[in-house]
């Protein structure tokens, strides 16, 4: 069972979030009730222009919610332009915010206040020259690029919900905008040759590799031309047909050939270009920008030899717990033969793509019995379980999430893999479905977007440290609803445990100590039970987005310690579902904000 005890005193204090400008800070007594609205009200009004011109600057954050962005805005993609109205746009809001007097807020907008001051002060720094010099200049990747995201976004049952033939009409122009954001894309490519500030050569193939995909499928297979394929039956028969022309048009004209140009450059120019090296660590300004993105992605100040010696010893000693999960399942050889064994063995592994969906569906069925005695309230958003289209699956891992639509009209939905199946794991489903599904992504996002008291950047915005680690927490929830007891889907946790402790490890060790990609590779697999498939589909996505994989261990080993924090502080008085309230009901705050919130209901519940 999980065991906070089991962390080392070092650990604990390296987690430990200092005190600083994001302690509480409470209003005097003798403030009145209607001064607080007041100074409430103001603050509304920051938030509200600073939403107002987010919508000029940030068309991306629009179409996630579901909403169609400025069509004008999306074509400025990638322009300096925009980074340069964005850069502003924050200037203004950091302006404006401190012309509030924090100490008048209401303890609610005292959170926001934190979240959002925060928010634009690391919008600031990361749009400064020195940083987008690093940045801007390799706008694509393998992992979240937009070749590969923007389709799955305008795709039917994607971020948009198509209803009217207007609503055709404005994802027809956008997608025609796009066209003009991957050639721009290519600029930015070039810049970043000038200054030999480069993707690398792996990640240069993988982006190839998904274009060539995505061509592959032609007009009527591509997830351009998906909405169009199913048009609604109270549409005139004339007016369908004008839209799939005018889609197929669109895909033949812009489109394809956009993603042609692209491709060609890559292939062409770029790869010849590109750094041999995977590591940040061997691009000018690299090690710099790597420190940067742990403190972005972990919302912490940690030092990358501090990371990778923590990863080292929470290998070690998930390592000890699979030695006894492995002595359970009746193996007698040593751990590393075990890992080979599980990844041999073919009842470890699904045996078709059915096995997969009716397994994920009776653990679901499992989980939500248990949800009343570990939360007060659940999101209205239904939640639907489907497997990663084919074009994708390739470049995913064993599972993601994707959000809701605020109003719940459109599910979160809960996505796993079955390509190459023999290298999926029936061990891990549990612990996969409480990460991606409930009470993880699923429950953390939603409730954020269903709670409309709060502002829409904490409804809708968020960061990794908190949204991983809170899906990381989840996971080991399934201990107290008693799944763990089956020594199979035990050892499925503790591999997914060892994951994300050996992705401190390896991030820090590609790009910070020279790792190889097959260095990387093979230290996961002599560590953990993961196939080679995944394990290769990890490394390479910490070589593609470094410093992200960081926040889930951080972020998740935080909140538990805030929960033992606060068991100890309160013992019998300790309800675990009024913690989870706490966590949750705020959105998702960096975690030096979501401390102080902690420590302060502590200290009202005594």
């Amino acid at each position: 069972m999980w065991n906070i005890a089991l962390m080392t005193a070092a650990l604990l204090a390296m987690l430990t979030v200092a005190p600083g400008a994001a302690a509480a800070q409470t209003a005097p007594a003798g403030i009145a009730a209607d001064a607080a609205q007041d100074e409430d009200g103001k603050l509304a009004q920051v938030f509200a222009e600073d939403a107002r011109r987010e919508e000029e600057v940030d068309p991306l954050e629009q179409l996630y919610r579901g909403e169609f962005p400025d069509t004008r805005t999306s074509a400025r993609l990638f322009t300096d332009e925009l980074d340069l109205a964005a850069l502003a746009s924050a200037r203004q809001s950091l302006q404006a915010l401190a012309r509030i007097d924090r100490t008048r807020l209401s303890p609610e907008r005292q959170i926001s206040y934190d979240v959002f001051q925060r928010a634009k002060e690391q919008e600031a720094a990361w749009l400064q020259p020195e940083i987008r010099a690093l940045t801007a200049v390799r706008p694509l990747n393998h992992f979240g690029g937009l070749q590969a995201e923007f389709p799955t976004l305008m795709a039917h049952g994607g971020a948009i919900s198509y209803e009217s033939e207007s609503d055709y009409r404005r994802a027809l122009q956008l997608d025609a905008a796009f066209a003009r954001v991957l050639d721009q894309a290519v600029v930015r490519f070039r810049q970043g040759m000038a200054t030999s500030v480069v993707e690398s050569k792996l990640t240069v193939t993988n982006m190839i590799g998904q274009i060539d995909a995505l061509i592959a499928l032609g007009v009527e297979d591509s997830p351009f031309y998906s909405p169009v394929k199913q048009l609604p039956e109270r549409m005139p028969a004339a007016t369908r047909a004008r839209l799939r022309a005018a889609y197929a048009a669109m895909l033949r004209g812009q489109v394809l050939p956009a993603y042609g140009r692209l491709r060609r450059f890559l292939a062409d120019e770029y790869l010849p270009a590109a750094r041999t090296e995977p590591g940040l660590g061997a691009m000018p300004g690299g090690a710099l920008l790597y420190r940067r993105l742990i403190e972005r992605q972990t919302t912490l100040s940690l030092d990358p030899e501090e990371v990778h010696r923590l990863g080292l010893g929470e290998v070690a000693r998930i390592q000890s717990e699979m030695e006894r999960v492995r002595q359970e399942m009746d193996f007698s050889g040593p751990l590393r033969d075990f890992f080979d064994e599980i990844r041999t063995d073919p009842r470890f592994h699904p045996k078709s793509k059915e096995e997969l969906a009716q397994g994920f569906a009776a653990i679901a069925k499992a989980v939500d019995a248990q949800i009343p005695r570990f939360f007060l309230r659940r999101p209205r958003t239904p939640l639907v379980i489907q497997p990663f289209p084919e074009y994708r699956e390739k470049y995913e891992a064993g599972g993601s999430y994707n959000q809701g639509s605020p109003d719940g009209t459109r599910p979160g939905v809960f996505f796993y893999n079955t390509y190459d199946l023999p290298s999926r794991f029936l061990t891990g489903m549990t612990t996969l479905y409480l990460h991606e599904g409930a009470p993880g992504h699923h429950f953390q996002i939603s409730r954020a977007q269903e709670n409309a008291t709060l502002p829409d950047f904490q409804r809708f915005g968020g960061n990794n440290a908190f949204v991983e680690g809170w899906a990381l927490y989840a996971e080991t929830l399934g201990y107290e609803m008693g799944f763990y007891k089956d020594p199979m889907q035990h050892w499925g946790n503790l591999d997914d445990e060892m994951l994300r402790a050996m992705r401190l490890v390896v991030d820090t060790g590609i790009h910070t100590k020279g790792w190889s990609r097959e260095q990387a590779i093979d230290y996961m697999l002599a560590n953990s039970g993961m196939g080679r498939t995944d394990a290769t589909s990890e490394v390479e996505r910490y070589i593609a987005n470094p410093g992200q994989a960081l926040s889930y261990k951080i972020g998740g080993l935080t909140i538990q310690r805030l929960r033992a924090k606060a068991e100890q502080a309160l013992g019998a008085r300790f309800d675990i579902r009024q913690f989870h309230e706490q966590v949750l009901d705020s959105g998702a705050l960096p975690l030096p904000v979501l401390e102080a919130k902690i420590d302060r209901w502590i200290a009202a519940s005594k």
